[in-house]
């Protein structure tokens, strides 16, 4: 099931909600939450849903006996056998068949193993237990005594699949407070809306296009259509992942809770630094508290954290060595930009440091969408006319055309005007009405979710199942 279905927004989402609201008391709502949330997960995998409960009662009892413990070093024992366990369980299921095809090639070895399949959204929810698991030991939070509260935080059906990576401390006031309002609901519908209309209407269409500019044969793709095809895969991977949070976020505000930002316009950065504070921001915060910083952060070894953060960033969006080498490509840069690179952006015009930026982020998503890096190469040696066929193609240069007006509009919306239009609409409304109505959010909003979640309805009856991109990680 996932949140762009027609059967998510047509049946399970309203029966959630009629259900969820149809009592007052806190801890049934609590209860059916947890319910619904476990509906969902095994809706696709029902298999899967005891990896799910046995986690949760596991960093449920290690938390407890954590925060119970009176010696600091058993405390701490506790707590790596309890990381140590949940990562076995994440490197079993995710990368042992990477792991068994590494070395039988190295030692020539015959392999017959077969991968596992990958339980859904083990990635994420391994990272929100082990981060539960921490803040208790570093008293950040109260070890959770309530087991259906502790289930209900790890499996969230806004949160569980694709994150956003949620910290304990962050919902712990929401979890027993009376959290819902219907100014967060309102706000909850608008934020679903957009990140359905960012999912249907840009990140479908645009990864319907790329299989024209981005097959498997690179020996016959003209200059012109690699760059095209890496730009329309850019503009998929965004929308569809920020998307999907605004989606989460939304339901969340719906039921209450209030979730942080996972992406702030990461394509108007001037530089892959920046980038990687505005993209996916719960999994770099993840990374930076748990690991850079425990392993010394700045103070001590730093060239040695940031590669093993970036080592561990790439190879935790997937068991092959393209995503290692995508998160060790912008180490690099990171480390260059530290270095130097970043005092010249300050000395020279910001549109000469955003150009540099794109190069990088286009070449750098080529590397993350070829699973094979002979590929990868080659298409970037196309981009660059080496061993190109051609530098145009007459039929992609029709299909370009044809699209063009799309792929505009799709950066356009990349970029925060939308939010510069309201903050305009406002102040001229408070000019107009001396701040009498409210035009903006009484009119103006509601008309355009509802015109957005029409056409993202149109859009979806016609389409056939269009997962999230990040279902796979």
């Amino acid at each position: 099931m996932v949140f762009s279905g027609l059967f998510f927004l047509t049946i399970f989402l309203p029966v959630s909600l009629i259900l969820y609201y149809a009592v007052k008391n806190r801890t049934y709502r609590n209860v059916i939450l947890t319910i619904m949330s476990l509906v969902f997960y095994a809706w696709g995998e029902p298999v899967w849903i005891l990896l799910l409960l046995f986690c949760s009662m596991f960093v449920y009892l290690f938390a407890i006996m954590i925060e119970r413990s009176n010696r600091d070093n058993l405390s701490k024992t506790l707590l790596i056998v309890s990381i140590a366990i949940l990562i076995a369980i994440l490197g079993f299921f995710k990368y042992s068949g990477f792991i068994v095809d590494n070395i039988s090639s190295l030692f020539s070895i015959e392999n017959s193993y077969t991968d596992m399949a990958l339980p859904l959204g083990l990635s994420f929810y391994t990272f929100t237990c082990i981060s539960y698991l921490v803040d208790v030991y570093k008293k950040k939070a109260p070890a959770q005594r309530n087991y259906v509260n502790m289930l209900m935080y790890i499996s969230l059906f806004f949160t569980v699949t694709s994150g956003p990576i949620q910290r304990y401390p962050d919902l712990l006031a929401d979890i027993n407070a009376n959290r819902e309002s219907w100014s967060k609901f309102n706000y909850g519908v608008h934020r679903f809306i957009i990140g359905l209309a960012k999912k249907a209407i840009i990140a479908n269409t645009a990864g319907s296009l790329i299989s024209s500019f981005m097959g498997n044969d690179y020996t016959k793709l003209s200059v012109q259509g690699a760059w095209i095809g890496i730009l329309l895969f850019s503009l998929q991977i965004y929308f569809d992942f920020s998307g999907y949070s605004d989606m989460a976020i939304g339901l969340a505000s719906m039921f209450g809770f209030s979730l942080k930002e996972n992406f702030n316009y990461p394509y108007i950065s001037r530089s892959a630094t920046e980038f990687w504070r505005r993209w996916h921001i719960s999994l770099g915060s993840f990374f930076r508290d748990y690991v850079y910083i425990p392993l010394g952060g700045n103070r001590k070894f730093k060239l040695r954290n940031l590669f093993i953060v970036w080592f561990l960033t790439g190879l935790w969006h997937g068991a092959s060595w393209n995503f290692v080498i995508w998160g060790l490509y912008f180490f690099v840069f990171l480390l260059i930009e530290k270095t130097f690179l970043q005092k010249i952006f300050d000395k020279i015009p910001k549109i000469f440091s955003h150009i540099y930026f794109v190069l990088v982020m286009l070449i750098g998503w080529v590397f993350f969408y070829n699973t094979d890096l002979i590929q990868a190469i080659r298409y970037i040696g196309v981009m660059f006319n080496i061993n190109a066929v051609s530098f145009s193609d007459p039929i992609l240069t029709i299909l370009f055309n044809n699209n063009v007006l799309f792929i505009i509009g799709a950066v356009i919306c990349a970029m925060p005007l939308g939010k510069l239009l309201k903050q305009l609409f406002e102040k001229l409304e408070n000019k107009i009405s001396n701040g009498r109505t409210d035009i903006v959010n009484s009119v103006i909003i509601p008309l355009m979710n509802i015109a957005l979640l029409a056409v993202s309805i149109i859009f979806l009856v016609g389409d056939t199942y269009t997962p999230f991109l990040y279902f796979n990680f």
